[in-house]
């Protein structure tokens, strides 16, 4: 749903995309400095309840993290430094991002184990049908809703409103897991109507 929103963030951050270049930075280099920032996401997670600046810095950390998944795009389309190992390497980082963030939050007690690890199964089983299908030839983007941005915006936004309520990164963690397992059940779908239309 937010694909198409990222598309068009990514033409904002143009100028950023500019800087970013004239450092120095690839779109893999920027790929791995999302990834960087999202383990140090997980880890505030992890240590949580141990000091309020720590709880602060886990939703920000990620938020950085997002950022840098829509610059490296950005890097890539302006400088045509687009390739196919670019957008594998990518990807397996953004698997990774996800992993060490829930679990982040499944180690520091912030959800129930359950509905931590079905979150966990459901956001990796979602990118995981995608490049599936895709690779039969039937597309997959912007079908269901959650992919990763909306993934990244619910865990956000549960972990600030926790400020407030303390039980709304729990519960955001089952909104997570019920969206993104139905994420994957609507691409499931989508790919047997695709497919059979293909025969």
């Amino acid at each position: 749903m937010l694909t198409r929103l990222k598309k068009r963030f990514q033409l904002w951050i143009a100028s950023d995309a500019k800087l970013a270049h004239n450092i120095g930075f690839t779109p893999n280099h920027v790929s791995a400095t999302g990834m960087l920032f999202a383990i140090f996401s997980g880890l505030a997670y992890w240590n949580w309840q141990f000091h309020q600046i720590i709880s602060i810095m886990a939703p920000i950390l990620l938020l950085v993290s997002g950022f840098c998944d829509a610059l490296d795009g950005a890097i890539a389309r302006i400088y045509a430094q687009t390739s196919t190992f670019g957008g594998f390497f990518d990807s397996l980082l953004d698997r990774y991002a996800d992993g060490f963030v829930l679990c982040g939050i499944i180690l520091g007690g912030l959800c129930h184990p359950f509905w931590g690890l079905a979150a966990l199964m459901g956001s990796l089983l979602v990118s995981y049908v995608r490049a599936r299908a895709e690779s039969e030839g039937i597309g997959m983007e912007s079908v269901g809703l959650t992919e990763r941005a909306e993934r990244l915006l619910i865990l956000v936004i549960a972990s600030f409103l926790s400020f407030v309520w303390l039980e709304a990164l729990s519960w955001g963690i089952v909104a997570l897991a019920v969206l993104a397992n139905l994420t994957v059940l609507q691409r499931v779908i989508h790919f047997y109507r695709a497919s059979h239309h293909k025969k």
